[in-house]
């Protein structure tokens, strides 16, 4: 399990951002973001949310368990939008393809 402080302090200062950059960015009080820190609470669900927003990733990527937050383009969105209006065996199809030349297969 992922410590969501150390997470959010990772990505900040990976951006060069200080607590009141990520405030402004996020819309959260800097005291709130400060809060935090010092009597070590977990943010709540909303202010998550808008720390994702703030630093351009999605709420999964904020709290996955890895070290490199991956940013989702908007050609990787309008991509994942085409791909939902795919028949499910096309999809399969489209996936068998792409991982054939990344040489990503899972199998």
């Amino acid at each position: 399990m992922i410590n969501v402080l150390e997470r959010i302090e990772k990505i900040r200062l990976s951006r060069n951002w200080s607590e009141y950059e990520l405030s402004r960015r996020s819309g959260l009080p800097q005291t709130t973001i400060n809060t935090w820190y010092r009597k070590q609470q977990i943010p709540t669900l909303p202010s998550l949310e808008k720390l994702s927003e703030a630093f351009g990733i999605t709420l999964s990527e904020l709290l996955a368990d890895n070290n490199d937050p991956m940013e989702i383009t908007e050609q990787d969105h309008h991509l994942l939008q085409l791909f939902h209006c795919l028949k499910s065996d096309q999809q399969k199809s489209l996936l068998h393809f792409l991982e054939s030349l990344t040489d990503h297969s899972p199998f």
